[in-house]
């Protein structure tokens, strides 16, 4: 077994509707992996944890982030090597998707919608602590 640990990044990503001002969070369809995700990848050779999460965040979405507070990091295994993922909160700024060789899709949800389509359980605790964060500002 590799015990080198995959280090990677990411955010919530969030905005205010431009319709009803409530809260939206984007997630990421992977469509090889055909998954529900926050915006997240592997960290580049020397790169800073959080410039890695909002490199992640434009390659992924097309959207340029301001970045908040930081989130819990998740753990899990990837076939035979533990993975480590840093979150960050981040506010979308500006920007447009345009589908990618990685992301085909993009969706802004509510966190209840948010939590309900989220592929893995684990990123749901990701929502709570991103509203938690943006409640306490």
């Amino acid at each position: 077994m590799d015990d080198t640990v995959v280090q990677a990044a990411g955010c919530v990503l969030w905005r205010r509707s431009p319709v009803s001002g409530d809260l939206e969070l984007c997630l990421v369809h992977r469509p090889k992996y055909d998954d529900w995700s926050h915006p997240k990848g592997k960290l580049k050779r020397g790169e800073e944890p959080l410039a890695g999460a909002l490199r992640e965040v434009a390659e992924e979405s097309g959207y340029t982030a301001e970045p908040g507070s930081e989130l819990p990091t998740v753990s899990y295994a990837v076939g035979d090597r533990p993975k480590r993922v840093r979150y960050w909160a981040a506010e979308a700024i500006s920007g447009h998707f345009s589908p990618n060789a990685e992301v085909d899709r993009i969706l802004w949800l509510s966190p209840a919608a948010a939590r309900s389509r989220l592929t893995q359980p684990r990123d749901r605790d990701l929502v709570d602590a991103l509203v938690r964060a943006l409640e306490r500002r």
